[in-house]
């Protein structure tokens, strides 16, 4: 018998750092706007966007395509 799986929603939470001069840098690829850190999900989150970009192994990953869609 299989396990249960958590929904898809359902973000581990997962303490990660990233150098903040690389956070200083980036932008969201979509809006241009600026980014907030969430350290506790390991995601850089862009408001105007409303998209969360997950940081895998201390990188970035900055594809909309990669990121989650979060709510107002």
């Amino acid at each position: 018998m299989s396990e249960p799986t958590a929904p898809e929603t359902a973000v581990p939470l997962v303490e990660v750092d990233v150098d903040p001069r690389l956070l200083e840098v980036l932008v969201c690829p979509v809006t241009h706007g600026p980014l907030e850190f969430d350290r506790a999900r390991g995601e850089l989150i862009s408001r105007g966007a409303k998209l969360a970009y997950p940081i895998r192994d201390g990188v970035p990953i900055m594809l909309p395509e990669e990121a989650r869609e979060i709510g107002d």
